[in-house]
């Protein structure tokens, strides 16, 4: 088993070529490392010890951060993005931020959210949201939610989110959910476009389960961006917390005011 396991998408030139360089350059100080291609067949060999490096975007890192959590392993977000707000590493620094990484235990711990699906079988696992969403463009979905057996609102909306606090910057905050800082334990749940109801978040504490129910149309089940399946009339989506964190190295600096001038003041200047 490598001590480094970096991870990208084949189409990313500049990370590929990285993940090689600083890979020969780590192995000339006696650290072994490889390369996964995160849009391939093939499967990443990894343990809890195993040190993975997200080289991309923040669309990499979340897919990283799924492998690195099935394996209980941590994971460095290096930006290769033109925002990357979950990212806390420049390419310049990732040799050094690795040796650091590999001398310390250091972590932030990050909630991840379990879902599970009636019906279907479905099941996801999400970093930043998951959401029921309208399953065709021009229409809605009617979703009822419950938060640990007691019925909450009913929306008509394009959809319905729960987020986590490291996904309050994403699409919870472009649907106009609140900016969380990522060390509270909740749960965000949040309309997409909702239609002649209340617009505004639900804050939960991760000790409950939060269910949506499909009521009329067919939708989609989808987390982190990527679709899960389908869903029918009936089918209802329970979201709670997993029972792991994904143990994010935070090898510099990345409070949440930091982040928050730097990626989204700046970025959209």
């Amino acid at each position: 088993m490598t001590q480094v396991l970096f991870t990208a998408f084949s189409n990313r030139g500049d990370a590929v070529k990285l993940a090689a360089e600083v890979g020969e350059r780590l192995a000339r100080q006696g650290i072994t490392s490889s390369l996964h291609l995160l849009d391939s067949s093939e499967k990443a060999f990894l343990d809890d010890e195993t040190l993975v490096v997200s080289l991309g975007g923040d669309g990499t890192f979340l897919k990283a951060a799924r492998l690195a959590h099935d394996a209980g392993a941590r994971i460095v977000a290096v930006n290769l993005g033109h925002l990357g707000f979950l990212l806390n590493v420049p390419s310049n620094d990732v040799e050094d931020s690795v040796k650091d990484a590999l001398k310390s235990d250091s972590v932030s711990e990050r909630l991840a959210l379990k879902v599970t699906c009636s019906g279907t079988g479905l099941e996801a696992f999400a970093l930043n949201e998951v959401l029921v969403e309208r399953a065709s463009a021009g229409h809605m979905v009617k979703v009822k939610t419950f938060v640990d057996g007691e019925e909450y609102l009913t929306y008509s909306a394009d959809g319905v989110m729960v987020a986590t606090p490291t996904g309050s910057t994403g699409y919870n905050f472009s649907a106009g959910g609140p900016v969380v800082d990522a060390s509270l334990s909740i749960m965000i749940l949040t309309p997409i476009a909702p239609h002649f109801t209340i617009d505004r978040s639900i804050v939960v504490p991760v000790d409950k389960v939060i269910r949506l129910v499909v009521e009329d149309k067919p939708a989609m089940l989808v987390a982190d961006g990527t679709t899960i399946g389908a869903l029918e009339l009936g089918d209802y989506v329970d979201v709670r917390q997993s029972p792991t964190p994904v143990r994010v190295v935070a090898t510099r600096s990345f409070d949440l005011a930091t982040r928050l001038r730097r990626s989204l003041r700046e970025g959209h200047a």
